[in-house]
C-alpha cells in the first residue's frame, strides 16, 4: 500500500510573495487525488514541497511518518526514495536512450546486476505502452512517448508515492485520455499514492478519488472528488467551466471594480468563454478490463461513507448515487439521494445541513 502524507499549515514565501499559506490536507495512502488551480498559483511548488526540493517557512510534512521539513538531510535523502516524479516535460536526458534513462535510477539508488536492470526496464517499458521503443532518443519520438517514458522512470524503483505534473501539457485530449487510464492502471497494480496536478478538467473530473484547488495563496477545498464538482464556490465553478465572468483574471485575481464591468458586459452579450455548464459528477474511470480493482477505491469507499453526515448535501447525493446495490447493502445505506437520513451500518445518523 502506498505511504499516506499529511500536510499540516504549510506556508511558502519566495522574499516578500507569499506562494501559499496554512495549507493542510491529507493524501490518503493509496488513493489517486487530483491539484487544481489556476497558473501562477504555486502548484509545482507545492510539489517540490513534498519531497523536500523547496523548504516550506513553516508547517509540516509527514510522509510516512517522517516530516520532510525539519528531519535531516540524511533521512530526507531515503524519504524520496518512497517517490516517483514526472515531471511536465519528462524531464529525460536526450543523449541516453529510453533504455538508459529509464534504467537510471536503478543504477544510482540499486546495486542490482545488468541482468535483473534489464529485466525491471522492459517491465516498465511494456506497461507504459512503449515496449520496443528501448534504443529510441527522447528527440526521436513524441511528446506522449515522452511523457510515458518518464512515467516509466518514475516508476522503475516501484515508489509508494507519485508525484505527476501536468501531464496533459503538451498532449491532445485523446492522449490525455490513454495517460489518465494508465495512471489508473498503475495505480490498481501498484496500490502507490497518487497526486497529480492538472488544469485538464475532463481528467479532473473522471480520474481522482480526491479533489482539491489553490486559489489567492490559500486552498479553496481539498477532499472527496464530490465535494468540489458539486461546490458552488464562485472560483470553483468558474474554473471548471472555463469561464471569464468570476474572481480569476488574466493575472489571477480580479478587483470588485473589474468584476462589475465584466459583468455587464457579460449581461449585455458579450460571450464569457465557457461553452457549455459543467455540472454533476460522472462516472469514475476504472482500471482496464483483466486489471484487479483498485485497493485505494476500496479503502476511499470506507472513507467516505463513514464522513457522508459531515459532507455538503450535493456531495451526500452523489456519493450515495455512485454506489451499487451491493454496495448499499454492505455498508447498511438506505437513504436515496435527496432524502434527509442516511442509515450506515448500526448508527443512524442525522444529515448535517
Amino acid at each position: 500500500m502506498g505511504a499516506e502524507v499529511v500536510v499540516e499549515g504549510l506556508t511558502k514565501s519566495f522574499g516578500r510573495q507569499t506562494i501559499w499559506r496554512d495549507v493542510t490536507l491529507t493524501l490518503p495512502p493509496g488513493e489517486v487525488s487530483v491539484l487544481l488551480g489556476p497558473s501562477g498559483t504555486g502548484k509545482s511548488v507545492f510539489l517540490k514541497s513534498l519531497i523536500g526540493l523547496l523548504k516550506p517557512d513553516r508547517g509540516r510534512c509527514v510522509v510516512d511518518g517522517v516530516d520532510v521539513v525539519t528531519c535531516s538531510e540524511h533521512r530526507l535523502y531515503e524519504v524520496r526514495k518512497l517517490f516517483g516524479v514526472l515531471f511536465q516535460d519528462g524531464a529525460l536526458f536526450g543523449s541516453m536512450t529510453l533504455f538508459d534513462n529509464i534504467a537510471f535510477p536503478l543504477r544510482e539508488h540499486t546495486r542490482k546486476s545488468e541482468t535483473e536492470i534489464r529485466r525491471i526496464v522492459h517491465e516498465k517499458l511494456e506497461l507504459t505502452g512503449l515496449a520496443g521503443a528501448d534504443r529510441k532518443l527522447p528527440g526521436e519520438i513524441s511528446g506522449g512517448m515522452r511523457k510515458r517514458a518518464g512515467l516509466a522512470r518514475a516508476l522503475v524503483l516501484d515508489p509508494q508515492i507519485v508525484l505527476v505534473d501536468e501531464p496533459d501539457s503538451g498532449l491532445d485530449p485523446v492522449r490525455t485520455s490513454y495517460i489518465s487510464q494508465l495512471f489508473l492502471d498503475v495505480n490498481a497494480r501498484s496500490d502507490a499514492t497518487f497526486l497529480i496536478v492538472t488544469h485538464n478538467i475532463n481528467l479532473a473530473r473522471t480520474v481522482p478519488d480526491n479533489l482539491g484547488m489553490l486559489f489567492r495563496r490559500e486552498l479553496v477545498l481539498f477532499g472527496p472528488r464530490e465535494v468540489l464538482l458539486t461546490s458552488e464556490e464562485p472560483v470553483v465553478r468558474q474554473f471548471l467551466n472555463g469561464r471569464m465572468d468570476g474572481p480569476i483574471g488574466m493575472s489571477e485575481e480580479k478587483d470588485s471594480a473589474t468584476m462589475a464591468a465584466e459583468r455587464a458586459k457579460f449581461a449585455a452579450g458579450h460571450h464569457d468563454g465557457g461553452v457549455e455548464e459543467v455540472v454533476g459528477i460522472p462516472p469514475q474511470m476504472q482500471p482496464a478490463p483483466g486489471l484487479p480493482p483498485r485497493p485505494g477505491e476500496a479503502r476511499r469507499k470506507d472513507r467516505v461513507l463513514r464522513l457522508l453526515p459531515t459532507l455538503p448535501e450535493a456531495a451526500q447525493d452523489g456519493i450515495l448515487a455512485s454506489l451499487t446495490p451491493e454496495e448499499r447493502r454492505r455498508y447498511g445505506v438506505d437513504r436515496v439521494p435527496g432524502s434527509d437520513r442516511v442509515d450506515h451500518g448500526r448508527h443512524r445518523v442525522e444529515e448535517v445541513s
